[in-house]
């Protein structure tokens, strides 16, 4: 799947195959279940999109983005560290007993440390997330 987006070009990149586009909040954001709590509510939003179609400044658009890619780096972000920080959790519960530990100190204790684990494999993939392609936007089309 992919999700398409309408906004402007306001300037292109040093090497040319980027362009900065300002859109507005529209057709996707009104399927998002967190519309309403959304930072970018009602505000341009400026996003740096890779130009496939040569689009220059003032050109309105089209941008597209692979839903899957957006899904992937949706569930890196929000879901993986509560998934961790829930095992850890449980771990700490489970091996407390072991140890000579209270469960309740070992269960926050593991399940932060889970936490803190996840944030740091989060920061280390989306470095490498960022150069892919398939994970930005791309100008498909002038209007």
């Amino acid at each position: 799947m992919v999700a398409t987006e309408q906004g402007i070009v306001t300037h292109i990149g040093p090497a040319d195959n980027t362009a900065w586009v300002k859109t507005v909040r529209s057709s996707t954001c009104e399927g998002c279940a967190s519309k309403d709590s959304c930072e970018a509510a009602g505000n341009d939003m400026k996003v740096k999109a890779i130009n496939l179609a040569g689009a220059k400044v003032g050109d309105p658009i089209v941008l597209y983005l692979q839903t899957g890619a957006m899904l992937r780096a949706t569930f890196l972000l929000y879901v993986f560290p509560i998934i961790c920080m829930i095992i850890g959790a449980v771990a700490g519960q489970k091996i407390a007993p072991m140890l000579g530990y209270s469960p309740s100190v070992m269960s926050v204790f593991v399940g932060l440390l889970l936490f803190v684990i996840a944030v740091l494999v989060i920061k280390i993939r989306s470095d490498s997330m960022a150069g892919k392609q398939e994970y930005q936007p791309k100008i498909i089309r002038i209007l």
